[in-house]
C-alpha cells in the first residue's frame, strides 16, 4: 500500500523541519496526494522555508506552547502531526500532547543507515524509537539481503546544507523581533552560529589535505591497531538526553581512563570529530593534555576528515555513545561497545553487557546474520532513501511494510538503496 492512499484526505501539522526546504516539499507532496495541511513557523528560518498560504505563528513565550497547541490541534482536526527530532523543547511538548489527543506522531532524523537513507519513525527515533530490544522479532524477520544496487545513489551535498544553514540563521537573525520569546535548540546566538559555519568550511579543505596520510596508515600499518571512537557533536541532545555522559569532555575522559588502564600496551586510540564540529569544537587539546597526564601521549590519535569506512573496517573495535555510527562500525564486521543508550545496543549485535575495561581485551565482533536481518529490518520499518540536502523520497517500494498515517498504525516506506554502509562523519 503507498503512502498516498494513507494521507488522502488527512489533517496533517507541520512543525519543525531540517534546516532547509525539506518540509516545504514535504508539504507539496502531502497535498499533490488529498491531504490538508498547516505548518507552525516558530522563528524567521522555519517563515523563510514555509509555504505561506497554511503557516501560523507561534510567537508567545514557552510556558503558553502548551496550552496553544493543544487548543490548534483540536480546532483543525490534526490527524498526523510531522517534526524533525524529537528532543527539542516544542517538539518534546508537541509529542506528549499529541500522545494524549491519540494523534499519531511521525518523527525524521538522520538516517540510521547512511549516506542514502533518513529517518522516519512513529512516535520517536533513537533511544526512543519504538523498534525492538530483543533479538526474536530480527531473527524472526527475513533474512534475505536487501538487493539495492541497482537504483541510484542520493547525493547528500554538504554544500547544500552549508548554504541553507547560512539562509536559515540569517533569516531567524532577520525577523528576531517578529518571534520574539522564541528560543533556539542550540545554546548559542546566530552570529556565532554562522562564524562556525564558515570556519568550518575552511577547515574542511585544511583537514582533507593535512590528514590524507592517516587514510593511508589506518588501512596499512596501524590496520587492527588500534581503537576507534567516533565523537558526537557538541550539546548533541543524543549526549543530554539518552546518555549519563554530562558533555563530551565527560566521555573523553572515561574512554582514555579504561584505555590506560586495561588496554593492551601496545594498543592504539583514534578519536574522530564530527563534521559538524569543525568550526564549533576542536577537543584535541583536551585529548592530548589528558592522554599525556595519564602517560599514553605516543598512543593517541586525534583525527577531524579521515574515510570513516577506513576507519571502521580497520579498528579493533569501536566506542560510541549512542552514535549511529555503531550501525555502520556493526556492518563492517568490527566489534562495537555502546556507552549511552541506543536501540542497538542488543546482545549479538554489540558487546552489550561487557564492560568497557574489558571490552580493550574481550571484544566481541557481531554476528553477521542477525545483523543482517537486523539491518533489513531496520530499512523496512524505518529508512526512506533520501536526503535532506540531497534527492527527495519520491518513490515508493512494496517490498516492505507502509506508512499508514492513521493512529492505529505502524511502519514507513519510500524507495531504497544503499551502497557501503558509510555515515556522513
Amino acid at each position: 500500500m503507498k503512502i498516498v492512499e494513507e494521507i488522502n484526505g488527512k489533517n496533517i501539522l507541520l512543525l519543525q523541519g531540517p534546516m532547509g526546504p525539506f518540509f516545504k516539499k514535504l508539504d507539496h507532496f502531502f497535498r499533490k496526494n488529498a491531504a490538508l495541511t498547516h505548518r507552525i513557523c516558530f522563528n524567521g528560518g522555519d517563515y523563510y522555508y514555509a509555504n505561506k498560504d497554511n503557516i501560523t505563528h507561534y510567537r508567545d513565550e514557552k510556558f503558553r506552547w502548551e496550552l496553544f497547541l493543544k487548543t490548534f490541534l483540536i480546532k483543525h482536526r490534526i490527524d498526523c502531526l510531522f517534526l524533525y527530532g524529537d528532543c527539542r523543547f516544542y517538539h518534546k511538548k508537541a509529542i506528549t500532547i499529541a500522545n494524549e489527543l491519540d494523534i499519531a506522531v511521525y518523527v525524521f532524523e538522520e538516517g540510521y543507515i547512511r549516506p542514502d537513507f533518513i529517518t522516519l519513525e512513529k512516535g520517536g527515533v533513537n533511544a526512543f524509537s519504538n523498534l525492538p530490544r530483543d533479538r526474536k522479532p530480527y531473527i524472526q524477520s527475513d533474512s534475505t539481503e536487501i538487493d539495492l544496487t541497482s537504483n541510484n545513489p542520493i547525493k547528500y551535498s554538504y554544500y547544500r546544507w552549508t548554504f541553507h544553514t547560512i539562509i536559515y540563521y540569517l533569516s531567524m537573525r532577520a525577523m528576531w523581533h517578529r518571534y520574539p520569546f522564541y528560543v533556539h535548540h542550540r545554546n548559542s546566538s546566530v552570529i556565532r552560529e554562522m562564524a562556525w559555519g564558515l570556519r568550518n568550511g575552511i577547515r574542511k579543505y585544511i583537514y582533507n589535505y593535512a590528514e590524507e596520510k592517516f587514510n593511508r596508515r589506518f588501512a596499512g600499518d596501524l590496520s587492527k591497531k588500534y581503537f576507534f571512537v567516533p565523537l558526537q557533536t557538541m550539546g548533541d541532545f543524543q549526549i543530554c538526553v539518552h546518555s549519563q555522559f554530562d558533555n563530551t569532555e565527560n566521555f573523553i575522559q572515561t574512554v582514555m581512563t579504561s584505555f590506560a588502564r586495561y588496554a593492551d600496551s601496545n594498543a592504539l586510540l583514534v578519536f574522530k570529530h564530527h563534521p559538524i564540529d569543525r568550526g564549533r569544537k576542536d577537543y584535541s587539546s583536551t585529548i592530548f593534555r589528558l592522554a599525556n597526564h595519564l602517560g599514553i601521549k605516543k598512543r593517541v590519535y586525534a583525527v577531524h576528515d579521515v574515510h570513516l569506512p577506513t576507519c571502521l573496517i580497520n579498528a579493533l573495535g569501536t566506542i560510541t555513545i549512542n552514535s549511529t555510527v555503531g550501525i555502520a562500525s556493526l556492518f563492517h564486521k568490527t566489534p562495537t561497545m555502546v556507552l549511552g543508550r541506543a536501540f542497538y545496543d542488543i546482545e549479538g549485535l554489540t558487546c552489550r553487557g561487557m564492560s568497557l575495561d574489558k571490552f580493550w581485551r574481550d571484544y566481541i565482533p557481531p554476528e553477521r546474520g542477525f545483523f543482517r536481518r537486523f539491518r533489513n529490518y531496520i530499512i523496512c520499518h524505518t529508512q526512506l532513501n533520501g536526503s535532506f540536502y540531497g534527492g527527495f523520497p519520491s518513490e515508493f517500494s512494496n517490498n516492505c511494510p507502509s506508512v499508514n498515517m492513521t493512529p492505529q498504525s505502524t511502519g514507513s516506506r519510500f524507495r531504497k538503496i544503499d551502497r557501503t554502509g558509510s555515515h556522513a562523519l
